[in-house]
């Protein structure tokens, strides 16, 4: 059986739906998966960019809330998060003062938009973001950023089991290979997200 069609026959892949009440969540759209040299640089990045640089846009005109991550630690001995630093130590790179921790000009916030520096993966992971979005009255998580395995899954299965409908981009989501972006998309919008493309996403935050 067709591996689509045998997630469904298993009761995988159902939808979510859009609530009244969405957000831009941008996870982690900064340098350090951009510039090249970095231990971080995706070459798939840009289209990415660009994606996310279109929903912000794109939010920012209809009013609606925005909030960006970045990774920040104290120093680069990561010591807020001793065991995710020993297991990738590219983490220093989000060190305070680098400019890898930065973000790109056109996904710089503006005035008035929540930012969240976290530790861990997942933008919920002990930050104040499930009471910020609740404050706010969001019920639905539009995502992009870095990487589709890494910080973007972790925050849309976060967001999902804190009550929020995630709705992942495809097109504003990347990872340093097809391969762990396909299958962590597919799995997403098998189990814990409606993976959508970024047409969606554009009219439904217009």
């Amino acid at each position: 059986m067709e591996l689509h069609a045998d997630y469904t026959a298993a009761g995988f892949s159902r939808r979510l739906g859009w609530g009244s009440r969405p957000a831009l969540l941008l996870v982690d759209p900064v340098a350090a998966y951009t510039l090249p040299g970095s231990p971080l640089f995706l070459d798939t990045a840009q289209a990415a960019v660009a994606a996310m640089a279109a929903l912000l846009g794109t939010a920012r005109g209809s009013g609606l809330p925005v909030v960006l991550t970045g990774v920040r630690y104290a120093d680069a001995t990561c010591s807020e998060a001793p065991l995710f630093a020993a297991k990738v130590p590219a983490l220093a790179a989000f060190a305070a003062g680098s400019p890898l921790g930065e973000f790109p000009p056109e996904l710089a916030p503006a005035p008035g938009e929540h930012v969240v520096h976290k530790h861990y993966a997942s933008a919920f992971a002990g930050t104040s973001l499930p009471a910020w979005l609740t404050a706010n009255g969001v019920d639905t998580l539009v995502i992009g950023g870095f990487s589709t395995s890494g910080c973007v899954r972790a925050s849309a299965v976060d967001a999902l089991q804190h009550g929020f409908r995630p709705m992942v981009v495809r097109e504003a989501c990347a990872d340093r290979d097809p391969g762990p972006h396909d299958a962590n998309l597919f799995d997403l919008d098998a189990k814990y997200a409606d993976v959508v493309p970024l047409a969606e996403a554009l009219t439904r935050l217009s």
